[in-house]
């Protein structure tokens, strides 16, 4: 049998209905890891039906509680064909945003798995059972038609990355012998462009704080004390504004890279965004100045405004407020020390006079670290070749994601050189209504997948 018949295979499971079936049951699972209420789902996800179809096809698993207490449990799969071979580890979440029930397309629900022409609807369907699901399937097609794989498989697989990944850093330090392995290639997010294969080799980081201004208790008639007490809504605004400009330039110059690197310039050049017919339009006038679309996103830095608030938003009244609050944060690649961010800040109002301004860094949620690769690497020309031969598209290539995951559990905890594969696109809805998978995206990542696979069978690996 040949590489040819492996991905003629996988595609057949897209076409013959038998990968929709077990999307139709995993989408089913209501696994909202965002919902108190979701923790039974979350482990009858991972003991009823991923690791019956994970030990099917070889793996010894096991599934464990959260260290941290918080989040859903973890799945560890390990399928060891010869302790000398190299072994590939892979990993997904199977949990997902809420369903936000009643808020989709007629006839649509979250836990339905529906298809409409090229879209499959659901919730998860992307983000991330659909993508997980796709290269077990393509995984699995290998396996029958070689007869082996040529390589030692570790599957991961958490419940709470839409919570922030609470306790998966602890767990990938305590099991660190079963999760050992010498690289990482999963599939999350989305592709830059939807016909175009993208190679992600990182993720940028986040961190978020609040800005406030708290001036005395309770608002004051405007009419009898306007102009007289300063206005928290109004120094906040101005505060602001001497962070980040009204073009979208960042002035606080030590919250971003002080230059590219020339290797992510080079990758850089041939990667566009776009996010098809339903993504929003770029204002190219926002951001840096003097930097393409895909050099803002994928390798510099951003201050964003989440959300700003003084008085009573909903029901003004003619009072001046007595304070005023913006929850903000900074994408960041690894150019720049994340623990630099806040003292940064600190500095900057208390120089332009806004000592008035605090600053509370946010305790809870995600923590994760940026982490970036080589894009001229190695593995990113491994994996990319074997793309281009499945498909004849050469991928982009993009040192990070703009978006975020538990990366930093891998390529530096586990020390592991990290490749994502999307199969998605950025007009999917992945935390909105009507989320939805392509179907002619999800046929080539199966293709993708199974190529790659196969190949990984058939030569030495970088070391």
């Amino acid at each position: 049998m040949s590489r040819d018949a492996a991905i003629a295979a996988a595609r057949s499971l897209l076409d013959d209905g038998s990968l929709l079936e077990v999307l139709r049951r995993r989408v089913a699972f209501p696994t909202a890891s965002q919902d108190p209420a979701s923790g039974p789902h979350l482990w009858a996800y991972l003991q009823q039906e991923i690791l019956p179809d994970l030990e099917r096809m070889g793996f010894a698993c096991t599934v464990h509680e959260n260290p941290s207490g918080k989040g859903g449990p973890f799945l560890i799969g390990r399928r060891i064909e010869d302790p000398s071979l190299p072994t590939l580890l892979t990993y997904g979440h199977g949990d997902t945003v809420l369903g936000m029930e009643g808020e989709w397309l007629e006839g649509l629900s979250p836990w339905v798995l529906t298809q409409r022409g090229e879209r499959l609807y659901g919730r998860g369907i992307v983000d991330n059972k659909g993508q997980f699901t796709a290269n077990l399937a393509a995984l699995d097609v290998v396996r029958q038609i070689r007869g082996r794989l040529g390589y030692n498989v570790v599957v991961l697989l958490e419940t709470s990355e839409e919570v922030g990944s609470p306790g998966i850093e602890a767990f990938c330090a305590a099991h660190r012998e079963a999760l050992k392995a010498d690289v990482l290639i999963a599939s999350d997010g989305p592709r830059l462009v939807p016909d175009v294969p993208t190679l992600s080799l990182g993720t940028r980081g986040a961190i978020s704080f609040d800005l406030r201004v708290r001036y005395r208790e309770g608002g004051h008639h405007s009419g009898n004390w306007g102009g007289l007490l300063a206005n928290p809504g109004v120094r906040l605004a101005h505060a602001l504004a001497s962070i980040i400009d009204r073009n979208g330039k960042v002035l606080v110059r030590a919250l971003v890279p002080e230059a590219i690197p020339d290797s992510i310039r080079r990758a850089l050049r041939s990667c566009r965004v776009d996010g098809g017919p339903t993504g929003p339009e770029i204002n190219g006038w926002w951001g840096e100045p003097g930097l393409s679309a895909a050099e803002k996103v994928f390798s510099w830095n951003t201050f964003e405004v989440l959300a700003f608030s003084t008085g009573n938003p909903l029901a003004p009244v003619n009072a001046v407020p007595p304070e005023a609050f913006a929850r903000c944060q900074i994408r960041y690649t690894v150019d720049r020390p994340v623990e630099s961010f806040i003292p940064a800040l600190r500095a900057h109002l208390a120089a332009e006079g806004f000592d008035d301004v605090e600053v509370v860094p946010i305790v809870e949620g995600a923590d994760w670290a940026a982490t970036r690769m080589d894009p001229e690497g190695p593995w990113p020309r491994l994996v990319a070749a074997s793309i281009e031969r499945s498909t004849g598209k050469a991928p982009m290539i993009i040192p990070n994601a703009g978006g975020s995951l538990p990366n930093d559990s891998f390529a530096i905890t586990l020390g592991l050189p990290t490749v994502y594969i999307p199969h998605s696109y950025s007009g999917c809805s992945q935390h909105a209504p009507n989320e939805h998978a392509l179907l002619p995206l999800m046929r080539e990542g199966l293709e993708i997948a199974a190529g790659l696979f196969w190949d990984l069978g058939e030569q030495p690996w970088p070391g």
